[in-house]
């Protein structure tokens, strides 16, 4: 990370995230993403621990990055719910992400368009 982007996040980084609460609190629809680009690759399920201590419960985050995102980008008729006529992607994780949210940072399955890409769940 840039000593920049260091820097920047110990100025800013508790106000973003007070807003953050600030905002969710006065019913402001939160989706899950990031502009930030400088999270390593495959840490960006931290963020919904993130999301839930600054106020959401885990269904809540969970919704941000489904159904939220889905309907954010527009593609709400395609994304972001299990129905018929929309994408099959899915994960499986070991735990209950209702209950602990942090379990979706262990990713066990992943279904991408219906077809199984990873599933250290399948006995060896």
């Amino acid at each position: 990370m840039l000593p920049e982007s260091i820097e920047k996040e110990k100025k800013i980084g508790r106000l973003q995230r007070e807003n953050f609460r600030h905002a969710f609190q006065s019913g402001a629809k939160m989706a899950f993403g990031t502009d930030s680009g400088v999270y390593p690759y495959g840490d960006n399920a931290k963020q919904f621990g993130k999301m839930v201590e600054w106020g959401m419960k885990p269904l809540e985050a969970i919704q941000a990055a489904t159904v939220n995102a889905a309907d954010l980008l527009g593609w709400a008729d395609k994304i972001g719910a299990l129905e018929t006529g929309h994408y099959a992607d899915l994960i499986g994780v070991s735990g209950d992400p209702a209950s602990d949210v942090r379990v979706l940072e262990s990713v066990k399955f992943v279904m991408k368009g219906g077809t199984v890409a990873r599933n250290d769940l399948a006995a060896k």
